[in-house]
């Protein structure tokens, strides 16, 4: 570790003195430098898929500031989430722990308090909020980097925790959190409030319920009534507004901030004018204003679109105002998604290809073990620090824990991961025997397993039905799965089901149980 140390404080220095050079201040410079370490920025997108960054294939949304991180450093294309929704993903990455091993291994919403899909209810009632919590002392990639000696943040959506529990963002190393603590009220893009630590900060934003639908008489296809659904305070302005405070008030610090943003996650909502800018681009279209879950949207597939970009230029002020602060050359960008692409009468992922070049079809992307579900953009970016590089290293969100270890210079907890700094210095990479996920019983969905082995990915459906049939797909020449090879590499399955009983602890926790039945 030591050695990793060494190599990242000298490569963080030269781009110091790179940029200092004019002032003649290199003797101020070495001294700083003798300790330096590069700051740390995890973006993470809410339900974006691999394919809706331009860097990535995707034609319609304009990424201009992704893209450009992306051209200047190293743009992965086997990375992969920790699963394919949510919560579990995130404690993947918080831990370190793949989903045979994770705490949380699925979304649980702890439906037996009450009405904890309403808003209006959370609002009053602070018990409601929050999904099943982490164990109190868990060791997390922010307590590492505190230790570490990092200043650390999380600003965004948590969902490991209610504000009651002790598995908040300020219980589990960061010290400052700015954001969501429920995933459920994140879907509210003009919340009742927002928690500043383990405080609640109101909006005045009109109450409003996931849901709500058009008054009674009111035209589906003039703008006005929508207005309903709006208000004062956009959940993504407020949030980075707190992330440039954060920087700024860090420029002499190292620091490690997690932004964990809502988009694109439905319901669909963006500011008027980048709205228009779609609506010009794609023309009129029909609005939704039907069914369950969210609320209505006049311009559905230009929102999508106006959300991600706007979040691409949101990124394209943080990268200036790191210029401006003197720490663009000396701190890490990490870019991903939590898990695939949605698919609900509000998102169009198959208009957009949002999956691409994987299946954009309904099952085949966010809560499924297909590619489309779990393989993620993922973009790392060190200023001028790195060679531009597209990467086909095969890895996931469990080596997140052990890279920023290697970054900090500190011995890595236990995990299932492997770091990637070697990756990111251009050196040489050890690689993974292979990945593996979990992913129990799910609304409709009767349990998964799979495991990417080199160019094999094995898939087995319906495990909680004794299912023992697993499929095999060659994913480097077919990524969409289409062409099942199992009969003709029986020693190839043989080696995941292998994988599977030397991954897979039985959880505790009765909603993420998997009793898998072997061949």
């Amino acid at each position: 570790m030591c050695d990793s140390r060494v190599v990242v404080a000298a490569m963080a220095c030269a781009a110091v003195t790179t940029a200092t050079a004019e002032a003649s201040n290199g003797d101020k410079c070495a001294k700083k430098c003798d300790n330096q370490r590069p700051n740390v920025i995890f973006i993470l997108l809410d339900d974006a898929g691999y394919g809706d960054f331009g860097c990535y294939g995707q034609t319609k949304i304009e990424t201009p500031n992704i893209d450009a991180l992306a051209a200047r450093g190293i743009r992965f294309t086997d990375m992969y989430a920790g699963a394919p929704v949510s919560a579990p993903s995130r404690c993947t990455l918080m831990t370190g722990l793949h989903s045979g091993h994770a705490q949380i291994r699925s979304n649980d919403e702890m439906l037996s308090r009450g009405d904890v899909w309403s808003i209006d209810a959370m609002r009053t009632n602070p018990e409601l909020e929050g999904q099943a919590p982490m164990a109190a002392g868990t060791t997390t990639v922010a307590t590492v980097m505190r230790d570490a000696g990092y200043r650390t943040a999380m600003i965004g959506k948590w969902g490991l925790g209610g504000p009651n529990s002790k598995s908040t963002p300020i219980d589990m190393g960061f010290d400052y959190f700015y954001g969501y603590l429920c995933q459920r009220m994140a879907q509210c893009y003009y919340p009742p409030f927002l928690y500043n630590g383990l405080e609640r900060e109101y909006t005045v934003n009109p109450r409003m319920n996931l849901g709500d639908k058009l008054d009674k008489g009111a035209d589906p296809y003039d703008t006005a009534s929508y207005k309903k659904f709006t208000g004062p305070t956009y959940s993504p302005d407020a949030i980075y507004e707190r992330i440039e405070q954060f920087v700024s008030s860090s420029a002499d610090e190292e620091f490690f901030l997690m932004w964990t943003t809502t988009i694109p996650h439905s319901a669909l909502s963006a500011p008027d004018e980048w709205v228009a800018k779609y609506v010009e681009k794609f023309g009129d279209e029909e609005p939704v204003y039907t069914g369950k879950g969210y609320f209505p949207a006049r311009y559905p597939k230009a929102t999508y679109a106006a959300m991600i970009s706007y979040l691409d230029f949101q990124i394209g002020k943080l990268v200036e105002l790191l210029k401006a602060k003197g720490l663009y050359d000396n701190t890490i960008i990490m870019v991903t998604s939590d898990n695939g692409p949605t698919h609900n009468s509000y998102t169009n992922t198959n208009w957009f290809d949002c999956a691409h070049p994987f299946r954009s079809d309904r099952g085949w992307t966010k809560r499924s073990l297909h590619e489309g579900g779990i393989r993620m953009p993922f973009i790392v970016s060190w200023g001028d620090r790195i060679a531009p590089t597209v990467s086909d290293h095969i890895g996931y969100f469990p080596d997140i824990m052990p890279t920023l270890c290697d970054i900090a210079g500190v011995k890595s907890p236990k995990s299932d991961g492997i770091s990637i700094l070697p990756t990111i210095l251009g050196k040489k990479q050890k690689e993974h025997k292979y990945l593996y996920w979990e992913f129990p019983p799910f609304k409709k969905e009767r349990g998964w397993l799979s495991v990417r082995m080199g160019q094999w990915k094995g898939l087995v459906t319906d495990v909680a039905d004794g299912n023992t049939t697993m499929q095999l797909f060659d994913i480097v020449n077919d990524p969409r799965e289409e062409r099942d090879l199992a009969a003709e590499n029986p020693q190839v399955v043989k080696a995941m089901w292998q994988a599977v009983k030397q991954s897979h602890t039985e959880s505790e926790h009765p909603l993420f149980k998997l009793e898998i039945t072997y061949p």
